[in-house]
């Protein structure tokens, strides 16, 4: 189980961003707005029906996931009234995109407590011995765009090997004092692997993030805090 809750934390926000926020749906996808500073708040249900999986629960497009509703919520009670294996109490989080498009479904809402979440995925798990490390690659199925409009700070993971990964969320999972004008120097405190810088930059023109043929790739850093993928060197 150790296994299994560290690779479902290493997991988090990547899961969700099927993007229960949107709130109309069309062949083209839908789409958000005004993203960016917007708390969120996930549950993650693991269960075993011969074979693990996680049921995403998240607040998006419902609530800014007030704090004393979060706070309120005990996992072992949902535990139990779930028959779950475990409960994992992903957020608060914060949203650094400015717009997102998602071409996939949400499906029912439910109340934990008086805190509305929507399911925004469902995912089989195979734990094996997937690496429980920070800035590690994940390749998640999803279909998203994510924009950061010009203008816009933006905050950068580069690996030694030249790529790219943009933060598109910060968490308040370790550190609950995090805030968004910490992260401009925020890569003087991570504990970042050899060879990899971290960078902050206002962007001239609208910088667009998609997925490639529907898999996302995601790093996180000690805090929990999400990258996707946007550039490999040519």
């Amino acid at each position: 189980m150790t296994h299994l809750r560290s690779f479902l934390f290493s997991w988090t926000l990547i899961l969700a961003v099927t993007l229960g926020a949107c709130s109309e749906t069309s062949s083209s996808g839908a789409s958000l707005s005004s993203l960016r500073g917007v708390r969120y708040c996930e549950v993650i249900v693991v269960a075993n029906n011969g074979a693990f999986r996680a049921d995403v629960y998240g607040t998006q497009g419902l609530s800014d996931c007030p704090l004393s509703q979060w706070e309120a919520l005990d996992p072992d009670s949902i535990q139990e009234e779930l028959g779950a294996l475990a409960i994992l109490m992903n957020g608060p989080r914060f949203w650094l995109i400015d717009r997102a498009t998602a071409f996939s479904e949400i499906g029912e809402s439910r109340f934990f407590g008086q805190l509305e979440m929507r399911l925004l995925a469902t995912v089989a798990l195979s734990p094996g011995d997937l690496s429980e490390s920070p800035y590690q690659e994940r390749s998640v199925v999803r279909d998203t765009k994510f924009v950061f409009v010009a203008g816009s700070e933006v905050y950068e993971l580069i690996a030694q090997s030249g790529k790219v990964y943009v933060m598109q969320s910060y968490a308040h999972i370790i550190d609950d004092t995090l805030n968004e004008s910490d992260l401009p120097t925020l890569g003087e405190t991570l504990q970042l692997p050899e060879g990899w810088t971290y960078r902050a930059r206002v962007v001239e023109e609208d910088y667009v993030v998609v997925d490639q043929d529907g898999i996302a790739t995601v790093v996180q850093d000690e805090l929990q805090n999400t990258y996707q993928l946007a550039g490999i060197p040519e």
